[in-house]
């Protein structure tokens, strides 16, 4: 059994990629996947804090919420993407500013 604290320090560590992801790229495809890594290291964070009360499912239950939460996220933003691509030709965030309105 891995201890809980090796498990809270990788989704930490995951949780910290997805953020640098997030704030450090223009490309709508990388920013999308460290959102994605951010969720993942949520679930993970609640699966471990699970293994302190197997009896309960709550971290589980959350992580599975997380998870179709994910996908309806996945879709829009899927969407999102593909109507930048074709106003613009390409998926730069610099440009999402002229889709206003």
């Amino acid at each position: 059994m891995i201890p809980a604290t090796h498990i809270l320090a990788v989704g930490a560590a995951l949780f910290c990629l997805g953020l640098f992801a997030l704030l450090s790229r223009r490309n709508a495809v990388a920013v999308f996947m460290g959102i994605e890594l951010m969720l993942n290291a949520a679930n993970l964070n609640f699966v471990a804090f699970n293994q302190a009360r197997p009896e309960a499912l709550d971290g589980q239950v959350a992580a599975v919420f997380v998870i179709m939460l994910a996908a309806a996220e996945f879709a829009v933003a899927l969407a999102l993407i593909l109507s930048l691509h074709q106003m613009f030709h390409c998926v730069h965030l610099d440009e999402a500013d002229e889709m206003k309105g």
